[in-house]
C-alpha cells in the first residue's frame, strides 16, 4: 500500500494545470526580454499599444490600439498623471516612449524638454482617424464580437444540417 501511495503522489506532481499552450513560444524570461528589447520597428509599434478610454471602448468595441502621432492621450500613472489631455507629439520607438504636448520638464540650463512616457501608462482619449486605422478598428471589433458571441462554439440544428448538406 505504501508503494501505491507513493506512486499516486508522484503522478499528482507530474500533472501541470498551467501548461504552455504553444510550444513555439518560449516562457524563458531572458529570451522574452531579449526579443522585447531587440524587436524591430514594426513589432515595437504593436508593443507600444495603449488602452482606449471607456467611451472609445464602448464606441468601437476594441480594448487597445497602437499609439500614433496625433492621438490625444491622458497619463494615468506616474508623476505626470492627471486630468489634462495632451496630443502625442512623437512616438520614439527605439526608446519605447511617447512624447506628449504639455508634459515637459526644465533642464539645468533652463531649456524645456519633453518627458518620455511609456504608452502602457496612458489611455487614448481621441484617435487620429484615417482609412487604415478605421479598417483596423473594424477588423478587431468584428473578431472580438465573434469571440464574445453568446452561442460561441455551439451548433444549432440548422447549422449542423447546412454543414451536412455541403459535405
Amino acid at each position: 500500500t505504501k508503494l501505491i501511495l507513493l506512486d499516486s503522489l508522484l503522478q499528482e506532481n507530474t500533472f501541470r494545470p498551467n501548461m504552455k499552450l504553444n510550444k513555439l513560444v518560449s516562457s524563458d524570461r531572458s529570451k522574452s526580454r531579449k526579443r522585447h528589447f531587440s524587436a524591430p520597428s514594426h513589432i515595437r509599434r504593436r508593443l507600444m499599444s495603449a488602452p482606449l478610454s471607456k467611451e472609445l471602448r464602448t464606441k468601437y468595441g476594441v480594448r487597445s490600439m497602437p499609439v500614433r502621432k496625433d492621438d490625444e492621450v491622458q497619463v494615468v500613472r506616474g508623476h505626470y498623471k492627471g486630468q489634462q489631455v495632451g496630443k502625442v507629439v512623437q512616438c520614439y520607438r527605439s526608446k519605447f516612449r511617447i512624447y506628449i504636448e504639455r508634459i515637459q520638464r526644465e533642464k539645468a540650463n533652463g531649456a524645456t524638454v519633453n518627458v518620455g512616457i511609456h504608452p502602457s501608462k496612458v489611455t487614448i482619449v481621441k484617435l487620429k482617424m484615417d482609412k487604415d486605422r478605421k479598417n483596423t478598428l473594424d477588423r478587431r471589433a468584428k473578431g472580438r464580437a465573434e469571440a464574445l458571441g453568446k452561442d460561441k462554439g455551439k451548433y444549432t440544428e440548422e447549422t449542423a444540417a447546412t454543414a451536412m448538406e455541403t459535405a
